[in-house]
């Protein structure tokens, strides 16, 4: 089994890389995985499905059930060789899926087997549910995603903050998660500096958004804000946040909603995950243009989107607010200090100014993630599969647009409902390419 150290340092002794026939005979000695999945072990269907920038993941099937088998590569995917990346990031996921399990019970699938030496986590298989990302491309609506999501997040940030947990258990949280950097790294790298440079693995709709990216790399003004945000990451230990918690690192079905991938987690600050989610949304807004067959055949669902954008935010701010009302357990705010109507009226005042002060932190992260997935290493779906280069660039120049206006003049945005304005408004801008 792998040591504590080896964990923390991403080092691990009896590593390999499993192909589909190890995979078989390595479950076939497990006898709880083997007599899930029924039948003889000749006779699974083993298939490699991974379409991430990071590991491999199999799908397990037997006569009585099926697995998810999710295997950590010593680099990134996406590059190759040429990028290494610890192990040990499998550790931390296994680590966070087993607080998420507690902290969101039903909202992240169960754990069925994890191999610490193999930096492998064999994991319920979520069937009929789809990446959350192809949906929204195929224009689906999903009617459960809203309180599913807000239930995930003000829970698992909530009760890991020092609202939920005394100090010295916050601390204690705080270093369990804290050899997770070279996660962060990427994060801080591809999120918070590359796009704003020049840098080797930088791409772009090019030529269209040639004049957009040279722009961004001159705008001093982004710069300072996207550096204050950086800040906020790199010092900001809110919460224990999923990291990653863009729409293809969740599955859905009309009726469940499921988070993975929790790769990156670490205690970092609430607005990251939140932003993370409303900065999905809204790709998927600016991106559905770009997918019509027919103008305007996408009305309801681009409606929905933008409901949904509303919501989300609203959704977390209430529950957040009435776990802190009824669950606040923690060394932050000690109720003594606040006794009385008076005591009570002034603590809910103050719970609503830090509500307000996330909300703004999530919308700098939102545009964040916007500029990422557009001028950055990795982009995502929703506009790469937009075949018409010219479409797809304008698709993303509207969005480039509102987060700029997100990042930068931060503070004109009091409420969600100003930041769904502005994208509605920008949704038939013609930026003249």
């Amino acid at each position: 089994m792998m040591t504590s150290a080896e964990a923390r340092n991403g080092t691990q002794s009896g590593y390999r890389i499993l192909n589909e026939v190890d995979l078989r005979n390595y479950l076939a000695g497990i006898p709880s995985v083997a007599g899930q999945l029924g039948g003889p072990a000749e006779r699974w269907s083993i298939t490699e499905v991974g379409d991430g920038n990071l590991n491999l993941v199999f799908i397990v099937k037997g006569s009585s059930g099926g697995l998810a088998v999710k295997q950590a590569l010593p680099y990134v995917r996406l590059v190759g060789e040429s990028w290494p990346l610890p192990l040990s990031r499998a550790h931390y996921e296994h680590l966070a899926l087993t607080h998420q399990n507690r902290l969101a019970p039903g909202l992240v699938p169960a754990i069925v087997h994890h191999d610490p030496a193999l930096a492998l986590t064999a994991m319920e298989l979520l069937e009929p549910h789809i990446i959350m990302r192809k949906g929204l491309v195929a224009g689906t609506t999903y009617p459960a995603f809203v309180d599913h999501i807000t239930t995930f997040m003000a829970r698992t940030l909530f009760f890991s903050s020092d609202l939920a947990l005394s100090a010295a258990e916050k601390k204690e949280a705080i270093a369990s998660f804290a050899g997770n950097h070279a996660l962060c790294k990427i994060t801080e790298d591809l999120i918070f500096t590359d796009p704003y440079r020049i840098a080797e693995q930088n791409r772009w709709t090019s030529p269209w958004l040639d004049a957009t990216a040279a722009d961004i790399r001159g705008d001093l003004d982004l710069h300072v804000a996207i550096s204050r945000l950086k800040l906020k990451f790199l010092s900001c230990a809110e919460a224990l946040i999923h990291g990653d918690l863009h729409t293809g690192s969740i599955m859905v079905t009309d009726t469940e909603t499921k988070v993975i991938d929790p790769e990156f987690a670490f205690y970092g600050p609430m607005g990251f995950d939140v932003g993370a989610v409303l900065a999905n949304l809204l790709m998927a807004y600016f991106a559905s243009e770009g997918h019509e067959q027919r103008a305007g055949e996408r009305e309801h669902f681009e409606g929905w989107v933008l409901a949904a954008v509303d919501e989300v935010w609203n959704g977390f701010a209430d529950k957040f607010l009435a776990l802190w009302r009824s669950e606040a357990t923690g060394d932050a705010y000690p109720r003594s200090l606040f006794p009385g109507e008076a005591g009570a009226a002034r603590l809910e005042t103050e719970r609503r100014a830090y509500v307000a002060r996330l909300f703004q932190d999530a919308i700098g992260f939102t545009a964040a993630k916007i500029i990422r997935r557009i001028l950055g290493l990795a982009h995502n779906i929703d506009f790469e599969l937009i075949e018409d280069a010219k479409r797809r660039a304008t698709c993303e120049v509207r969005a480039l647009r509102l987060a700029r206006s997100l990042m930068v003049e931060t503070t004109t945005f009091t409420t969600i409902g100003a930041v769904t304005r502005a994208a509605r408004e920008l949704r038939h801008w013609q930026p003249g390419l």
